[in-house]
């Protein structure tokens, strides 16, 4: 169908919400913004910073800032190249690598997949009980759940 993945659609919010921010502090504060308010049925709630990288990024930043005796605007790339080696320092201490990203978003969307089946899951079950109630179905038995597996009958 062509649709963006979770993981696109957030790589795409966070384009389009940040293209305009001339410092890094405003930029930091929308991404942290975008990841609590990010909710889709899957996450009532936002996506969570788990391992605090939120709270590091921001002390970096403030590091950055004391060095440079200002506050720091994206566009000046001598001072981001502080900022970058600063988060460098910072994923080496989680233990997260540029390589492994990749396999960062295919959790993300296999944590997706899995939270959409058990809906879907949820939905069906709740159907059947529904139709079980209704009187012209009363006599009939209910069926088992796996046996609707489409595989059963391939």
């Amino acid at each position: 169908a062509d649709l963006f993945s979770e993981s696109q659609r957030i790589q795409y919010t966070i384009q389009t919400r940040t293209q305009d921010v001339p410092d890094a502090r405003t930029y930091l504060l929308t991404l942290k913004d975008i990841r609590i308010k990010y909710a889709t049925p899957y996450f009532e709630r936002g996506l969570t910073d788990d391992l605090g990288a939120e709270a590091m990024m921001m002390n970096a930043l403030d590091t950055v800032e004391k060095e440079i005796k200002k506050p720091l605007m994206r566009n000046d790339k001598q001072s981001m190249a502080l900022l970058t080696a600063e988060f460098d320092k910072i994923n080496k201490k989680l233990g997260i690598r540029k390589e492994d990203l990749p396999k960062y978003e295919e959790q993300l969307e296999l944590k997706i997949a899995k939270a959409q089946l058990e809906e879907l899951k949820k939905d069906a079950f709740e159907a059947m009980e529904t139709q079980k109630k209704r009187e012209e179905f009363k006599d009939e038995a209910m069926p088992d759940v796996k046996s609707l597996d489409i595989r059963n009958f391939l």
